[in-house]
């Protein structure tokens, strides 16, 4: 008796517009962005109500925004702090903008997404664009931030539930990555340096609290007291979010997903122009894995860092040519023509 193959097993995948793939994968970097500040918004008040100093501060450092904020506050105080970063529509860095620009991706992505991620996100937008300058008040931060994680978490699950495993999963599943791998350098870099001359010596119940912070800002506490227990050296510390295979948001394990969905694009896609993202990723991996913790901060875990954020942005940019180039001039070649990427970053 012969056997008749399943028709949909047989089916070549179909091609997926540019315009899909980028809507995609910005739409995971921004809620996996707001996430992100939501968790350092929240931490940092828990922070700086213990009697720690300049923990607003770093939040404005983190995301690279002393210009645009130093522009219109002359000192990073709670208040100034979180309203730029929370309702500030003017600030393109804010959760509200972020939000509002993963609603306009997700807009375009309606023909591929499920209806409850559609509704959950609408939903979500319209709350954070509701919110008035008493909701943002210290002393009401920590519930809105940890309303806005739950928000974000729940499109991360009905995300994984309903949206359909093809190219446009992978490109999603490789911006979320990509914003994670950002974004951990990014906090260990200004919580190493920030923190590691304080007066009090290694072991006191300061260090402990603030290393501990950094933990929580990353959402890693849980985690690394299960494996390390006792031991919140700033080395100890910094090797578990860079170098941890186990922990989801490490450095090491970010990438490792990165270069999985990268390299599916290529293998079960036949995406060949992702054969050089690949290679840079993998070149990534490489510079992380042949240094011991130690090494990197012996020899400058600033310049480290940097060297992952700018490989990162490469990755990011390497993407974008590969698969959404800029529309080019045909009549005008001294105009110049921006490429979506550059918006959407």
């Amino acid at each position: 008796m012969s056997m008749s193959l399943d028709p949909v097993a047989t089916v070549s995948p179909h091609p997926l517009l540019s315009r899909y793939a980028e809507c995609s994968m910005w739409l995971a970097r921004y809620m996996e962005r707001i996430e992100n500040l939501a968790r350092i918004i929240d931490v940092t008040e828990i922070f700086v109500r213990s009697g720690a100093s300049d923990g607003w501060r770093a939040i404005v450092q983190i995301n690279a925004d002393e210009e645009r904020f130093y522009a219109s506050h002359s000192k990073a105080t709670a208040d100034r702090v979180i309203a730029f970063y929370v309702i500030d529509a003017g600030n393109p860095t804010s959760i509200t903008s972020l939000a509002l620009a993963a609603r306009e991706n997700a807009r375009a992505l309606r023909p591929l997404i499920s209806t409850e991620m559609w509704s959950q996100l609408n939903i979500f937008t319209q709350f954070l664009r509701g919110l008035r300058a008493e909701d943002i008040r210290p002393s009401e931060i920590s519930q809105l931030c940890a309303r806005i994680k739950q928000e974000c978490q729940t499109h991360t699950g009905i995300t994984e539930g309903t949206f359909y495993r093809d190219q446009a999963s992978l490109f999603y599943n490789a911006g979320r990555q990509l914003e994670r791998a950002d974004q951990i350098t990014r906090l260990i870099d200004i919580k190493y340096h920030t923190l590691l001359p304080v007066a009090a010596g290694v072991g006191s119940e300061v260090d402990i609290s603030q290393w501990t912070s950094v933990l929580r800002s990353a959402a890693g506490y849980h985690a690394y007291r299960r494996v390390m227990a006792g031991d919140l050296r700033p080395s100890s510390v910094v090797g578990f979010l860079l170098k941890s295979e186990a922990f989801p948001r490490s450095l090491v394990c970010s990438l490792r997903h990165l270069h999985n969905n990268v390299s599916r694009l290529r293998s079960d896609y036949r995406l060949r122009d992702a054969g050089g993202i690949v290679e840079r990723i993998e070149f990534l991996r490489a510079g992380l894995d042949d240094q011991t913790v130690g090494q990197i901060i012996t020899r400058g875990l600033h310049e480290f860092l940097d060297w992952v954020q700018r490989q990162l942005q490469d990755v990011q940019t390497d993407v974008a040519q590969a698969f959404w180039p800029p529309p080019r001039p045909v009549s005008a070649p001294a105009i110049e023509i921006s490429g979506q990427t550059q918006s959407q970053s």
